[in-house]
């Protein structure tokens, strides 16, 4: 049996940076695992740990060794081994060489391709020992690190700078050197709890060690739910519960090796300010879960994490709830302040904010998403609504941002002008859709519920992409500074998800329409038609993805992608009905079919006619008679938009279809004839393509 030890590998450093230490213990991770991959190491169960002075791994049961193996190298073909005298050639005898041996050491290879001189050679398989040190060193060097720093008159370069490193292949240390430091067993634990060297004996009792003897939760997950479970605990003794968003509990798990929570309370005066203002100062600026009580409201406590265990834990509180108070009160202040202007007033200020330059300012934006809103609130069938409350929306829509509330905590933009609007006294419709228009805020999220909210929600978003686009600022990789792939995918959810029979096409092109020449400053590349085009191509891409995650395939939505329907909703109730369709006996054969009839309507020199002519074979002339039937049958089916029921209706022609491709042929010599099938194969074709391309399923 190949001998097996667990090996564990720990990078001890400075405090890593909290947001990105997830995602660096994973990379880390992925790292070495590809290189025990590429190493062909086998290995079991990988356990990752991360806390904030330390990354490791642990494997389990990994070989000591890679498996033998016989290298093969291909050499010239056989017919160019040998010269005109039955000598090896230059060819042959060059291969030998640069394989270190001679010509009567290789061997042939023969195949159905052809015959080749190889040569083979038994490899021995490296230690693990050997190969390790080599796998952590380049996995570390791959680590997504923005910005490497170098400390001391070191040369090695990482993220912040280390102090010890382990490396036990089951009770040994390997040697070797990473990031400057030579490994070995020693670790440390707590930086003021145990800051003593401790030496982990084995693999396997790292975790066990460092918890023991160092104070230290090495465990990300086990570290999160400690902490998750003992806000709670601690919200409780003052009558509540935590308020705990999963990006600031993984900053919190991110900032302590052993955490202690720490209650904290704040004046209540302070609970008149708008929750989502203190939620985010105290989040945002603190790092402090809030307090709710049973209905969502705040309470003047928050939870805080000490990274020690304090004899004097009254200092702690006292110590953050002072922090706190000025930035509650610079709130407030910012409260007041605001509310003494009415967001109105701030709307000709608009004209000093530039949205882009070679698009003007914000004001010059709202009065296009006014014009848009105005002709959606008045003419969209599910969305008509009081215009003179849709216009308002729109109008106030930025105000917000030149508020000192929204200055201070962008995150709070469309929020603030919900309660700023609500505080002048304008309609709470109107109030409500100033917040919805950023709806959904991120992947998941809920969309705008109002239907005022979901008129600006749409006009925003597409104003913005449609613009942006207009000046050939369009996403490149990774980079996309005015988030145009989120707002379309906001675009695309407000409709789908809400049901609206939004025609993609008019909205595009009336969108455009409202960018002037004049509005461009001087830009003088705007073309209308081809950025309608390109704008269309971007918002089908992000459709695709959505569908996929929705669990529909890539061949489904081709299926329905090349019909190219205007409308989303219609488009996901064709994807639904594909979807249906694929699981039914027939589609298989009926996709087959249509992919072949597609091909002999393209390569045919003889185009389809109008109608259909003479037909002679009993086959043709049945498969007429059921295709007439069926494109009646199937019409009130799709006035009606069910596409379900019309694909299997459709699914009933497999057997005239069959028929006809067994018994007859299309290309016949006579014209006539020919034109007259080319015609009923279009016939048939068009029935299906009112619907989608089901050619394009795979089988």
């Amino acid at each position: 049996m190949t001998e097996q030890h667990d090996l564990l590998f720990e990078l001890g450093s400075e405090e890593l940076p909290p947001k990105t230490l997830l995602i660096l213990s994973r990379a880390l991770t992925d790292g070495i695992i590809n290189g025990l991959k590429e190493a062909d190491l086998s290995y079991g169960e990988v356990k990752s740990y991360a806390t904030p002075r330390r990354l490791a791994v642990l494997i389990h049961d990994l070989n000591a060794t890679q498996p033998d193996k016989v290298v093969e190298k291909r050499g010239p073909a056989l017919k160019a081994a040998y010269d005109n005298e039955g000598n090896p050639s230059k060819a042959a005898v060059g291969f030998a060489q640069s394989c270190g041996t001679t010509f009567e050491q290789l061997e042939q290879l023969k195949t159905d391709k052809g015959e080749w001189l190889i040569f083979k050679q038994a490899v021995q398989g490296q230690t693990t020992v050997e190969l390790i040190p080599e796998i952590i060193r380049k996995s570390i060097a791959a680590l997504p690190i923005a910005k490497r720093m170098r400390w001391g008159n070191n040369t090695a370069e990482f993220v912040r700078p280390v102090h010890w490193a382990v490396l036990l292949y089951g009770e040994n240390v390997i040697d070797a050197e990473i990031l400057g430091l030579k490994t070995g067993k020693q670790t440390r634990g707590h930086r003021f709890h145990a800051p003593a060297a401790i030496t982990i004996s084995t693999p396997q009792s790292y975790a066990q060690t460092l918890l023991e003897q160092g104070r230290v939760i090495a465990d990300f997950e086990q570290r999160k739910d400690i902490i998750r479970t003992r806000a709670n605990e601690a919200a409780a003794k003052v009558g509540g519960a935590a308020h705990i968003e999963e990006d600031l509990l993984n900053e919190i798990s991110s900032l302590n090796e052993y955490p202690v929570p720490v209650v904290g309370n704040f004046d209540t005066r302070f609970l008149a300010l708008p929750k989502e203002v203190l939620i985010t100062t105290m989040q945002s600026n603190q790092k402090y879960f809030p307090v709710v009580n049973a209905d969502g409201g705040l309470l003047a406590h928050f939870i805080t994490f000490s990274n020690l265990e304090s004899t004097n834990p009254a200092s702690i509180q006292r110590g953050n709830e002072r922090v706190i108070l000025p930035r509650f009160a610079d709130a407030e202040f910012f409260w007041n302040q605001d509310r003494k202007q009415p967001l109105s007033a701030r709307v000709e200020l608009l004209k000093t904010i530039v949205f882009q330059q070679k698009l003007g300012t914000l004001f010059d934006k709202t009065q296009r998403v006014i014009k848009l809103t105005k002709l959606i609130a008045t003419y969209h069938s599910e969305l008509k609504s009081d215009v003179v409350l849709a216009e308002r929306a729109a109008e106030l829509s930025k105000a917000d941002l030149l508020t000192n509330m929204v200055s201070e905590f962008p995150n709070l933009q469309g929020i603030m002008g919900h309660y700023y609007a609500l505080a002048d006294g304008e309609h709470p419709d109107v109030a409500k859709a100033i917040e919805e228009q950023y709806f959904p805020k991120q992947s998941g999220s809920k969309t705008a519920e109002s239907k005022v909210g979901q008129i600006l929600a749409i006009t925003d978003k597409i104003d913005t992409v449609t613009s942006i686009f207009s000046i050939g600022l369009l996403p490149t990789g990774d980079k996309d500074p005015y988030g145009l792939r989120r707002a379309t995918l906001g675009i695309l959810r407000t409709i789908i998800e809400n049901n609206l029979t939004f025609n993609l096409n008019v909205l595009v092109d009336t969108s455009l329409g409202y960018l002037k020449h004049h509005d461009l400053k001087n830009y003088e590349g705007f073309d209308r038609e081809s950025t309608k085009v390109t704008v269309m191509d971007f918002i089908f891409e992000r459709l695709r993805g959505y569908c996929l995650e929705q669990g529909f395939s890539h061949d489904e939505f081709e299926a329905v992608i090349s019909i190219k329907p205007a409308q989303p909703l219609d488009f996901m109730q064709r994807l639904q009905a594909v979807k249906a369709f694929r699981a039914l006996p027939e589609a298989e054969s009926l996709a087959a079919a249509n992919k072949r009839i597609s091909n002999i309507l393209k390569k045919s020199e003889t185009p389809a006619a109008a109608t259909v002519g003479e037909l002679v074979e009993t086959a043709e002339i049945e498969l007429l008679a059921v295709a007439k039937q069926s494109a009646a049958d199937i019409e009130p089916l799709l006035a009606q938009g069910d596409y379900q029921a019309a694909l299997y209706r459709l699914a009933q022609l497999k057997q005239p279809v069959d028929n006809f491709f067994d018994n007859v042929m299309v290309n016949c010599d006579d014209l006539q004839l020919r034109a007259s099938r080319l015609a009923l194969l279009d016939l048939l074709a068009q029935q299906f393509l009112q619907i989608a391309d089901i050619s394009k399923l795979q089988s």
